[in-house]
This record gives C-alpha cells, structure tokens and sequence, in this order.
C-alpha cells in the first residue's frame, strides 16, 4: 500500500517533501498534484521506475506521450532545441502555469528519450512541486492521472484517487481536492504556437 502524505499547499511539510525527493530518487512512482488535475510521475533519469510507468500505461517507455516537468526555464537547456526570442518571451509570460509545451528535442536528450524529436515541457504554479522539483537531479516524467470512468476525465477526489492506486504506485501527496481542468497544449515546433488543446490556461495570445 503506498504512503499517503496530506500537506497544506500554504505550508509544505518540507521534511516530508524531502523524504518524497529521496524516494524519487530511489526509483518511486508518486501521485502528486498541479496546478492543473493530478498526475502520476517519476524520475526522468530513473530507468526502473520509467518502465514500471511505461507498463502501467501500456506504451513503451521511447514512445510514451509523457511530458518532462521542471523546475523553472534555466532547465529546458538541456532538453530543448535552442529557440528564439518570442518563444522565450512567450514561455516566461504563461510559465510557471496550466501549460504543456511541445518543443524540438534537444540532440542530447538523456536515453531513453534520445530518439525523441520533440517532448513536452511543463513548469507547474503549485507550491508542492516549487518545493519538490529543486530537491531532484533531473525532471519529472510526469502524466495526467485519468479517471477509470470514461464519462468523468479526470477524479478530483483525493480519497477515491488513493482507493484506486493505492495499491499500485509507491506514495500519493493529496492537498484536497484537484482540478477537472488538464493543462492547455500549445505545439512550438512549427515556430508560430499551434493549439492542440484548450485546457485550462488561456490562449489569448495565440
């Protein structure tokens, strides 16, 4: 039965916050929430636990639409292709917040994700992750946290999210209830943004 952590988002446990660094770390699958709905992760530079995601989805770990959470832009370098000055403008006006980016991959993407010509990027606004991120390696591999019901996407309820995977991953963090909203997706491969989903962030600058 995995580790359920209940924090204040006013007020991150931060000695529970680095104990869940060190599980990730040491190869955990964690439920955490965003800015957006829930999602479940991993440590991007863990391979273990990337395949032990990888067959809960039921994809391969090279095709996974997983997308890369970071702590703030001065991470993308590594990740992303180098892109220009509107990009950069963009991403610092809407980031951190309820965006999915798809970029151009960097040619030095860490394996598995190395065949990869494009990834997603997010910078979350919830305070657990502010906290979380900075204490990690390397970025999250993170996914939306999908309700079995195929009428309702997303659960909200923190109880019924830990009934159901309780069991199957290592430790959920709940702040109360989440979001039904997922992130806006805006695709900036092409060089002008191209929506892909309306979620929760606004696209009035596209």
């Amino acid at each position: 039965m995995a580790i359920l952590h209940s924090l204040f988002p006013s007020s991150p446990n931060t000695k529970i916050i680095k104990d869940v660094a060190k599980d990730l770390i040491g190869g955990a699958l964690v439920i955490y929430p965003t800015d957006t709905v829930y999602a479940l992760g991993c440590l991007s530079s863990n391979h273990k636990a990337l395949s032990k995601l990888a067959k809960l989805k039921e994809v391969k770990v090279e095709q996974a639409p997983f997308s890369f959470l970071f702590s703030d832009l001065s991470e993308l370098s590594g990740y992303v292709q180098h892109f220009d000055s509107a990009t950069f403008r963009l991403l610092k006006r809407t980031l951190p917040g309820p965006y999915t980016y798809i970029m151009s991959g960097s040619k030095k993407l860490p394996k598995p994700f190395d065949k990869r010509k494009s990834i997603g990027i997010r910078i979350s606004d919830d305070p657990i992750l502010k906290v979380l991120l900075p204490l990690l390696p390397a970025p999250l591999i993170t996914t939306s946290l999908h309700d079995k019901d195929k009428i309702i996407d997303y659960t909200t309820d923190p109880d019924v999210i830990f009934e159901e995977w309780g069991d199957i991953v290592d430790i959920m963090i709940e702040t109360g209830a989440g979001g039904n909203l997922p992130s806006t997706v805006i695709d900036l491969t092409q060089g002008d943004p191209i929506l892909i989903r309306k979620g929760k962030g606004l696209v009035d600058f596209i």
